[in-house]
């Protein structure tokens, strides 16, 4: 993104929630037919069997999804009765009406969705947040406005994105150095700004 563009300005504050359009769809696009110049196939997506369950009161929220064939993360929604008022700089917990058990070896990361950061200033406070493989518990999302002006999560709006990953359980190993490197210690600023 050019460093010259600004976000669109912030809605105009309203005592009455407003209604947030969907974003819109954009076509995949069509294959090219092979030539010289052709990329070889695609690898197959590796696919994992997560189990999932509503919990709460039913509010008729749409489970996970994800919303293009190539999409890293699973849509996630606000299970929430009504209209919610997040004031600027301001912070909530948003349930999304599931609960998840990953098999082990894998994490639940909860990303911010772009979308909503770029044109309303809102993101999660802890991102990424991690769902361990053991946690039965609902996802909650911590969303913090970082906009001038209060914005309105609505009852089924996307708020966050979940993207099921392999993670490594480390071992430590207690030793009396490190091996050197060249970068060494250097950290913050250290290769450049």
């Amino acid at each position: 993104m050019p460093s010259n563009t600004t976000p669109p300005p912030p809605p105009a504050a309203s005592s009455t929630p407003r209604t947030v359009p969907p974003p819109p769809v954009l076509p995949l696009a069509k294959p090219h037919a092979p030539g010289p110049d052709a990329l070889p196939p695609r690898a197959p997506v590796e696919s994992v069997v997560v189990s999932i369950t509503r919990v709460g009161p039913d509010r008729g929220i749409p489970l996970p999804a994800y919303q293009t064939e190539l999409a890293a993360g699973m849509d996630l929604h606000a299970s929430i009765d009504g209209p919610l008022a997040l004031a600027s700089n301001a912070r909530v917990l948003v349930p999304t009406g599931v609960a998840i058990a990953l098999p082990p070896g894998f994490e639940g990361q909860v990303r911010p969705r772009s979308g909503l950061a770029w044109s309303r200033g809102v993101t999660i406070l802890n991102a990424p947040g991690t769902i361990d493989a053991d946690y039965r518990g609902e996802i909650k999302v911590l969303l913090v406005n970082l906009g001038q002006a209060e914005v309105t999560i609505l009852p089924g709006e996307r708020v966050a994105q979940l993207v099921v990953a392999r993670h490594a359980r480390a071992e430590l190993m207690v030793v009396d150095s490190l091996d050197e490197t060249k970068r060494g210690a250097g950290g913050y600023g250290s290769t450049g700004t």
